[in-house]
This record gives structure tokens, sequence and C-alpha cells, in this order.
């Protein structure tokens, strides 16, 4: 039978041995504690973007949680894989996807990828057109550049009853638009353009343009199918307030305007260099060799040195011009026909000599 000194030694002894089990399991708790905390810390907050400049990830509205991987790694923008998805998948992140254009940075660690994208906090484009023809071609520059799609854009545009009170339809649409570079969000919608390019146009005729524009009897949609012509004739911006005064001489006096741009217009071959007299012919509103007066529409989306070029045209008294016969593409201007026949025969002669027949 144990004594009670000797039962005390043996429940000492247990005690010790508890002890050092409980801090044994305590001791591997806080290491495998520290370690994991470690490699959650490093998940989240250690860089995992690779040595970039800046990279411009795109966003689609149908994109999801595996594609947006595959743009990162097919371009070897994330370090650790693992970590990155693991983050994700914690933050939610594939079910709050969001479009648009976003800036990733050299440094960046899980967190603040995921953060900004989570959050959408995407970074503008520079959305630039210049040198357009046509509503559907200015169509085609935005699929280019943005995510709208060049029909939602131009159904927007026919829709938009603010347009129509504004004045423009079908053939006149082409004048709300000012040739320039815009800030705007990738990812914007049709209603949101139209109405973002709606604003620049409003801005754009501001008081002293519209004062300017009823001096000469237009209004600012009559000015850009006028500078749309004035576009045409010539790329050389210091002839351009010339060749608009002799467009406005003629409509003062009620003649034909004559402008051969219309004309190339009209038959719908961008391609012509030499108008014909079969040209001529064509039945068009667009022909002002048959029609007086201004077309229904811009030939063009006239560039704004056009526009200012019509807005303060030279007052002069040149009713004819004709490109000159050392084929510079400067233009020489004539007061009455029969000064205005001399001129073209040169440049007849000139274009035959260059063996230019259309």
């Amino acid at each position: 039978m144990k004594t009670i000194k000797s039962y005390y030694k043996d429940h000492l002894a247990k005690t010790k041995k508890m002890k050092r089990i409980i801090f044994g399991t305590l001791s591997v708790l806080v290491i495998i504690s520290v370690f994991v905390f470690n490699k959650m810390y490093k998940s989240i907050m250690n860089t995992n973007v690779n040595n970039i400049e800046n990279y411009s990830l795109y966003i689609h509205s149908e994109d999801d949680f595996e594609t947006i991987k595959n743009k990162l790694y097919s371009d070897n923008i994330i370090i650790d894989k693992k970590s990155f998805e693991w983050l994700a998948k914690k933050m939610e992140y594939p079910q709050y996807i969001k479009s648009g254009h976003y800036i990733i940075k050299n440094g960046m660690n899980n967190n603040q990828l995921l953060n900004m994208l989570r959050s959408g906090s995407q970074t503008p484009v520079d959305f630039t057109f210049n040198n357009i023809r046509t509503l559907e071609q200015l169509a085609r520059r935005i699929d280019e550049q943005i995510e709208l799609d060049s029909l939602s854009f131009l159904n927007a545009v026919k829709k938009d009853s603010t347009l129509k009170a504004m004045g423009f339809d079908d053939e006149k649409f082409a004048a709300l638009f000012i040739p320039n570079t815009y800030e705007l969000y990738w990812n914007i919608d049709a209603e949101e353009f139209v109405g973002k390019m709606t604003k620049e146009y409003n801005l754009f005729w501001n008081d002293d343009r519209l004062k300017k524009a009823e001096n000469i009897g237009l209004s600012p949609i009559e000015v850009s199918i006028l500078a749309s012509i004035v576009d045409k004739e010539t790329s050389k911006v210091s002839e351009m307030p010339r060749i608009a005064g002799v467009y406005l001489n003629r409509i003062n006096k009620k003649w034909l305007l004559q402008a051969d741009p219309t004309l190339i217009f009209a038959v719908g071959d961008f391609e012509i260099k030499r108008v014909l007299d079969i040209h001529k012919e064509v039945e068009s509103p667009y022909n002002t060799y048959k029609y007086i007066g201004l077309p229904p529409g811009p030939i063009c989306i006239p560039s704004i040195a056009a526009i200012d070029a019509v807005l303060n045209a030279e007052s002069h008294n040149y009713f004819y011009f004709c490109a000159k016969e050392d084929l510079s593409g400067y233009h020489v201007f004539a007061r009455n026909m029969k000064e205005h026949n001399r001129n073209a025969e040169k440049y007849r002669k000139a274009l035959n000599k260059k063996k230019i027949y259309k």
C-alpha cells in the first residue's frame, strides 16, 4: 500500500509530465500558427506582380475569373499563382468581377491588386479620332479603342431624343462629333458615350463660336457641313479660311457651290483622284453641281481647324479656286470665270502629264 509520500511523488511526476505535454502541444500550435499566419501574410502582403512598368488589363463584360487569370498568367504578370487564387476566393472576387481598364503597377501585392479589381477602380483611357468620313467609320474606330461595339453606338445615336431636339438627323449626326482626344472609361456604354459627346459638343460651341456662326448666317450644324467640304478641299490649314470665304461668297450669291468633294461623297468612291464630267451627273442631294446651297449633311466629320476656318473665313472677292499646277496641294484663286478657266487648264495639263485620269 502506497504511502502518502509516495502518492504525492507520483502525482507530482504526472503533473510535470502533463505540463510538459501541454507546453509541447502549445509550442507546436504556436509554431504552426506562426507558420500559417506568416504564409497568409505573405499571400496577402508580399509583392506578387512581376517587374513591369504599367500593365493594362482589359476586362470585358463577359469575362469570368478563369479568363482574367489566363490574361494575367499568359503575360507573366503574377509571380505566385496559388496565393493569388487563394486570396481571390477568400475575397469572393469571382462573384464581383467588374469590367474596365485596370493599370497593374510594379510592386503590387495580392491585396492591392484584388481590392482594385473587386472595387472597379479602373483607369480612364484616351479616346482619339480624326480624319473620319462617315458615322459608320467612326463606329469602327470606337470598336477598336474601347469596349463599346459599333452597332450599339449607332443605335444609341439614332435613338437619342436630345440629339433630335438639337436638329440632328440621319444626315447630320456626323456634325455632333468634334475630332479630339477624350478621356473616358474603357467600358463606357453607348448612351453614356453619346451623352459625353453631346456635352463636349456643347462645350465646343461656346458663346464666341455661336456668335461668329450667327454673323455669317449659319447654324452650328451648317458651319460643320461647310467645314467638312473645306476639310476635303485642302489639307493646308493656312488655306482653309480663304477657301471657306469662296464658298460663303457663293452661298450669299445663291450660286451652286460646285464642290468636287461633294461629288466624291455622292458617288461613294473615295479613291477618285480626278473628278470628271460624268461624276457631275450623279443624282444625289450631295451633288452641289446640281443643287444650290449646302448638302443635307457633312461629307466627313470636320476638323476643329476647318470649323474655325469657316467661322473666321477671309473676306475677299474670290468665287473660284483650283489646285495649283505644281500639285503641291495648295490652290490658286480667281475672281471670275476667265481667270479660273486659265488656272484650271494648267491643272488639267499637270494631271495629264502625271497620267492621272480618274
